[in-house]
């Protein structure tokens, strides 16, 4: 009996310090800078994702073949193409959705109560699209330099990075190409953050309270796993919508591009290249939670509130 109670005991203050972590307010740049991390580790597979999206004629179907095709044509770093734009997507995009999310969170938390999990949808998708269209611009970047090298060589832009897309975008297609596809990216930034945040906080918050899991790493990695999957196949779709506009040579009309789409692959494109989609951001969503609950973990260490908690 006395192992037991202090067996529950220990589990409470788990989760009382769980809970009062979740209502410290960290710096707005923590999600960004997260992303960023996770971006450089799974670069390879969003590009690979995005040249099985747009895949023309004879280029390989599987994933396997399109790393082979990438690395024997442009070597190991092509794998990293448009790596540049990729970080000022999440520099944008990332910062934006992930800044506002938890800051709109702590707005609606009180002593008494943390917010409810329609609430923490309704908030996700508030902040993501107003991610969305911060990092539109960065998002056709990344999109085009990542399909580039998959063009024939005449019809390549060749942007050397980020910086030099965006002056040429805007001087030889003017400032709207910066915002093609904004509406589909933002609704694709809306289900992607509500199906990503607010499902990592969900389903962390169940593993606490109805498991013997406590707030630490198994407990990250698991509900990280669970959001990843739940926005993969929420966001496949619009995903498919996004990439075909953004690298499109012209201008073509969502209706009239669905239209195009259905009755040349039939449903099938709605979650045509799912597979390498979860394996890019099953693995970018799980880094992504692990360098945001790190990033955390330092903030209160050098805050000196784990220490506080460890003397109470």
């Amino acid at each position: 009996m006395p192992s037991r109670s202090t067996s529950e005991e220990s589990k409470e203050r788990s989760r009382k310090k769980a809970w009062e972590r979740e209502h410290i307010r960290y710096p707005f740049w923590f999600g960004g800078s997260a992303s960023c991390f996770a971006a450089c580790v799974t670069h390879p597979l969003d590009l690979v994702k995005v040249r099985l999206q747009t895949r023309l004629g004879n280029a390989p179907k599987s994933m396997v073949g399109t790393f082979v095709q990438v690395f024997k044509a442009d070597g190991f770093l092509g794998l990293y193409s448009g790596l540049s734009a990729s970080l000022l997507r999440q520099i944008t995009y990332s910062t934006t959705r992930f800044g506002i999310y938890e800051e709109l969170k702590s707005d609606f938390t009180t002593h008494k109560s943390s917010p409810s999990f329609p609430t923490l949808i309704a908030l996700a998708s508030t902040s993501g699209f107003l991610g969305g269209v911060a990092g539109n611009p960065a998002d056709v970047l990344n999109v085009r330099m990542q399909h580039d090298a998959a063009l024939p060589p005449s019809e390549r832009r060749n942007y050397k990075n980020a910086v030099d897309g965006l002056i040429r975008m805007t001087r030889e297609e003017g400032w709207k190409s910066l915002f093609r596809g904004v509406w589909p990216n933002s609704m694709r930034a809306v289900l992607m953050t509500a199906s990503q945040l607010a499902s990592y906080d969900g389903f962390k918050r169940v593993l606490i309270e109805h498991t013997a899991l406590s707030d630490n790493l198994t407990t990250h990695f698991a509900a990280s796993f669970l959001a990843g999957f739940v926005a993969t196949t929420v966001c496949s779709p619009v995903d498919v919508i996004k990439t075909r506009i953004m690298s499109s040579q012209e201008s073509k009309g969502l209706a009239k591009l669905l239209a195009d789409v259905y009755r040349l692959e039939g449903v099938g494109w709605m979650f045509r290249g799912w597979v390498p989609s979860f394996i890019r951001l099953g693995p970018h969503t799980i880094a992504t939670f692990l360098f945001l609950e790190q990033h955390k973990k330092m903030y209160r260490k050098l805050k000196g509130i784990d220490e506080l908690e460890a003397a109470v």
